[in-house]
């Protein structure tokens, strides 16, 4: 199952009345995994960068002046996403509302909304009164965010992949959440289900005969009866 984590950075809280995205970044998921496959671009938002926003994420208009404007990098943002992964972000209905806008500027065609998981509704049916924001959530699951000092989107992203494991009941935060290769996924995924075919019988033939006497003492309704009959094997007379 592939699944894209994502992130926006903003001018504000309002594309309608000219706020811009500023960053994109995106995290590839098989399985609820990292694979390592990330997308990430900074955006010139073509417009001045308010004070306040400047404060969340670090980005200011002069650092952003020479980025690609948006148009320059959509088509490689909707190549990464795909046509059916699931998206997945935190407040989605926020990041959404700006990647529409600024796609349909493009003259190209957003993601469905049917396609986007909102982690923030996931972590309040989770832990109902508690605090849901992502510093909130690394803390309750011990994922180190020491590094975010301010908003980033790639490295929100990522700390929101690992969020995303524990509230969708996956691996535990203490263990790590590793990366992997698609060609290490493919791997894993052979020498899994040969584990799983792989059924080792260390009775001998002496004990198999044993057992089959018992079971035939059981008469016609034992549940044993219907094994030995899926397996082929005949009950002892």
């Amino acid at each position: 199952m592939r699944e894209i984590v994502f992130d926006t950075e903003t001018t504000g809280f309002d594309p309608s009345s000219g706020d811009r995205i500023v960053e994109i970044g995106c995290v590839e998921l098989l399985n609820r995994i990292p694979t390592g496959s990330t997308f990430h671009a900074y955006i010139n938002p073509e417009r001045d960068m308010p004070p306040q926003a400047e404060a969340v994420h670090g980005l200011s208009a002069e650092f952003l002046a020479d980025k690609p404007l948006f148009a320059e990098v959509a088509e490689k943002f909707l190549e990464f996403i795909g046509q059916d992964s699931k998206l997945v972000a935190h407040n989605a209905g926020f990041d959404m509302t700006f990647i529409d806008y600024e796609l349909k500027k493009c003259g190209l065609v957003p993601p469905t909304r049917d396609r986007v998981v909102d982690t923030l509704i996931l972590a309040r049916r989770k832990h109902p009164g508690g605090g849901n924001k992502l510093d909130d959530l690394c803390a309750r699951y011990g994922i180190d965010n020491s590094r975010r000092t301010k908003h980033g989107a790639l490295l929100d992203a990522e700390l929101l992949a690992e969020v995303y494991a524990e509230l969708a009941g996956g691996r535990q935060a203490k263990l790590g959440l590793v990366t992997a290769t698609r060609e290490e996924f493919s791997v894993a995924a052979v020498v899994t289900a040969a584990r799983k075919t792989e059924q080792v019988s260390h009775l001998s033939d002496s004990e198999r005969e044993a057992h089959r006497k018992f079971v035939s003492t059981l008469g016609d309704k034992a549940v044993w009866l219907d094994y030995l009959a899926k397996e082929k094997l005949p009950a002892a007379e």
